[in-house]
C-alpha cells in the first residue's frame, strides 16, 4: 500500500495522519504545501479539495484524515 499525505504546516489533521501511519507501521510519503506542491497542483490532483490533508492510497484520492482512519482502523 502506497500512502501519500499532502499537507501543510501547523495542521493538526496532517500531523494526525502522519502519526496514524507511524503507529500502524505504514510507510508513507509526506508532501508539504508551498515546498513540494502548489495550490494549482493540489487542486488538479484532488478535484474539489477544500481542506488539508488530502491523501492518496495507491494513487487514488481517498479524502482526508477521517477517511484514512476509517480505512486503516476498520
Amino acid at each position: 500500500m502506497k500512502i501519500e499525505i499532502w499537507g501543510k504546516a501547523d495542521c493538526v489533521f496532517c500531523d494526525a495522519a502522519q502519526n496514524l501511519c507511524k503507529d500502524e507501521n505504514l510507510e508513507y510519503t509526506y508532501k508539504l504545501f508551498k515546498k513540494d506542491f502548489t495550490r494549482e497542483e493540489i487542486l488538479a490532483e484532488f478535484v474539489g479539495a477544500k481542506t488539508f490533508p488530502q491523501i492518496k492510497i495507491d494513487g487514488k484520492p481517498i479524502g482526508g484524515y477521517n477517511e484514512l482512519e476509517d480505512l486503516i482502523c476498520r
